[in-house]
C-alpha cells in the first residue's frame, strides 16, 4: 500500500469540509436520465499522475514518484501499476490512459522495449482483475526521444518513420491487449519550425499512411474502438499541422480518416489555439466526430501548456452543455492534469483529482439545469426563425436559386434589422443558472 494514510474517498455533499471527500461527485446521482457515473467517465492520466514529478526546465523533481522502487527498472514500472490501481479505487476511478514509455522504461533496443511491454502489460491485466478497472486508451510517445526531433509520421527520415511504425503497431497490441476503447494520435512533433527545409504537402501525406496504416493494423487484430486525434497548436513545434479541431477534421476528411477517427479535445490546447474549449468540443460535435476529452485547464497569464487540474465552473459547465447536447462522449474525461510543483505530497495527488472530479460533477448539474431551464435553446431556436418558412425554408431546403434570391431583394428593398444577438442577457441567464439560489 503506497497510500496507507489516504481511505477510499467518500461522497459527502457541497457543506463537507473534508478535503478529502467529494462535495459534487455523487457517482449514483442521476441526471437527465444517466447517473454521473455514466455521464463522467473519468481515467487516469499514467503519466501525469505516476510518472511526473515536477520537474520544469529551471529545476528538478519536488515529487517522489519512486513508489519505493529505483526508477528506471521494471520494479518501478510494477510498483507504478500497485500505486496506479490503489490510487484508482480509492478514488472510484475506473479507467486509465498510458503511453507506451510511460508504463515501461524505454531501452535502447526496441525488442527489449517490447519485451517490457509484455511483461507489464501482463501484470496490469492481473492487476485488473476483479476492479471495475479498465482502459479507456493507449498511446505511443512519439515526441520526447530525439529521434523524433523533426516529428514522426513527419519525419524527413524513412528509419524514424519505420520506428514511429513500430511503435504504433506494439502500443495498439497492448490496447486492444488491456481492452482499450481508443487509441490516441497525439502528433507532439508533427509540424515545423520554418518552411525553409519543409515540405508540407508531403510531410501531410505521410501522416495520413501511418495512420491508415494504423487503422488497418488495429482493425486486423480486432480493435473495434476509435482512433483519435489530439489537437494542438503549438508547442513543441512553432506550427503543428493538428492546430485546432476544424484543421484536425479537415486534415482527416481530405484524407479519407474521417470513419475511423474522433477528436480527443483538451481544453488547455483550445484555448492555446485561441479558442474557447466550448467552440473545439461544438466544432468537432457538429461534424460527428466528438470522441473524448482530455480534462484540464491552462493558466491564461501563460502561452503554454500548465495542465492544471480543471477549477473554473464556467469552464467545466459548458463543456458538459456541449458533452451532452452531443449525447455523451464514445471515450471519457481523461485528467490529462499534474500538479502544481509545489504541491509534491502524495495528499496532493488527491486533492488534484477531487478538485476535478468535483469540477466536471458541478459542470454537470449546471449544465444539465440550463438545458431543463430551456431559455438558452429557446433564444437560439427564435434567432433563426426566418429559415422555418417562406424563402428562409426554401434556402434551407436547398430548393432556390441566385435568379430567385436576387429577385426576392429587389422587391424587398432592403432588409429589416436581423434582431438582437442579447449576448448579454445570454450571459445573465448562465449567471442565474450557475449561482441563482
Amino acid at each position: 500500500m503506497y497510500f496507507d494514510n489516504i481511505p477510499v474517498i467518500p461522497y459527502e455533499g457541497p457543506q463537507s469540509k473534508n478535503p478529502l471527500a467529494f462535495k459534487f461527485y455523487n457517482p449514483d446521482q442521476v441526471i437527465l436520465g444517466k447517473t454521473m457515473r455514466e455521464h463522467l467517465p473519468f481515467a487516469m492520466a499514467w503519466w501525469h499522475n505516476l510518472c511526473a514529478g515536477g520537474t520544469d526546465m529551471f529545476g528538478r523533481d519536488t515529487a517522489d514518484k519512486s513508489f519505493g522502487a529505483e526508477k528506471g527498472t521494471m520494479e518501478h514500472a510494477k510498483a507504478k501499476v500497485d500505486a496506479g490501481f490503489e490510487f484508482m479505487q480509492k478514488l472510484g476511478i475506473e479507467y486509465f490512459c498510458f503511453h507506451d514509455v510511460d508504463i515501461v522504461p524505454e531501452a535502447d533496443d526496441i525488442k527489449e522495449t517490447n519485451r517490457r511491454l509484455d511483461e507489464i502489460s501482463d501484470y496490469i491485466l492481473e492487476k485488473m482483475k476483479g476492479t471495475n478497472i479498465k482502459c479507456l486508451w493507449g498511446t505511443a510517445n512519439m515526441f520526447s526521444n530525439p529521434r523524433f526531433m523533426n516529428g514522426a509520421g513527419s519525419s524527413n527520415s524513412a528509419d524514424v518513420f519505420c520506428f514511429a511504425a513500430a511503435q504504433v503497431k506494439k502500443a495498439l497490441d497492448i490496447t486492444v491487449k488491456l481492452g482499450g476503447k481508443g487509441y490516441v494520435f497525439w502528433g507532439g512533433r508533427e509540424g515545423y519550425e520554418t518552411l525553409l527545409n519543409t515540405d508540407v504537402k508531403f510531410e501531410q501525406e505521410n501522416i495520413a499512411k501511418l495512420m491508415k496504416m494504423a487503422v488497418a493494423y488495429g482493425r486486423s487484430i480486432g480493435f473495434t474502438g476509435d482512433f483519435y486525434i489530439e489537437p494542438k497548436p503549438k508547442e513543441p513545434m512553432k506550427h503543428q499541422y493538428d492546430f485546432d479541431a476544424a484543421t484536425a477534421i479537415g486534415f482527416l476528411k481530405a484524407h479519407g480518416l474521417d470513419k475511423d477517427f474522433k477528436m480527443n479535445i483538451e481544453a488547455n490546447h483550445a484555448t492555446l489555439a485561441g479558442h474557447t474549449f466550448q467552440h473545439d468540443l461544438r466544432i468537432s460535435a457538429i461534424n460527428g466526430m466528438l470522441g473524448s476529452v482530455d480534462a484540464n485547464q491552462g493558466d491564461y497569464l501563460l502561452g503554454w501548456d500548465t495542465d492544471e487540474f480543471p477549477y473554473d465552473i464556467y469552464e467545466t459547465t459548458m463543456c458538459m452543455y456541449e458533452v451532452l447536447k452531443a449525447g455523451g462522449l464514445t471515450g471519457g474525461f481523461n485528467f490529462d492534469s499534474k500538479n502544481r510543483r509545489p504541491s509534491c505530497t502524495p495528499e496532493d495527488m488527491f486533492y488534484a483529482y477531487i478538485l476535478g472530479m468535483d469540477a466536471f460533477a458541478l459542470g454537470l448539474i449546471k449544465a444539465a439545469k440550463l438545458i431543463e431551464d430551456g431559455r438558452l435553446d429557446a433564444f437560439v431556436e427564435d434567432r433563426y426563425a426566418s429559415y422555418k418558412s417562406g424563402i428562409g425554408a426554401k434556402i434551407v431546403a436547398g430548393e432556390t436559386t441566385l435568379e430567385e434570391l436576387a429577385a426576392y431583394a429587389d422587391e424587398m428593398g432592403a432588409p429589416a434589422q436581423p434582431g438582437s444577438g442579447r449576448q448579454e442577457y445570454l450571459e445573465s441567464v448562465v449567471n442565474s443558472v450557475l449561482f441563482g439560489l
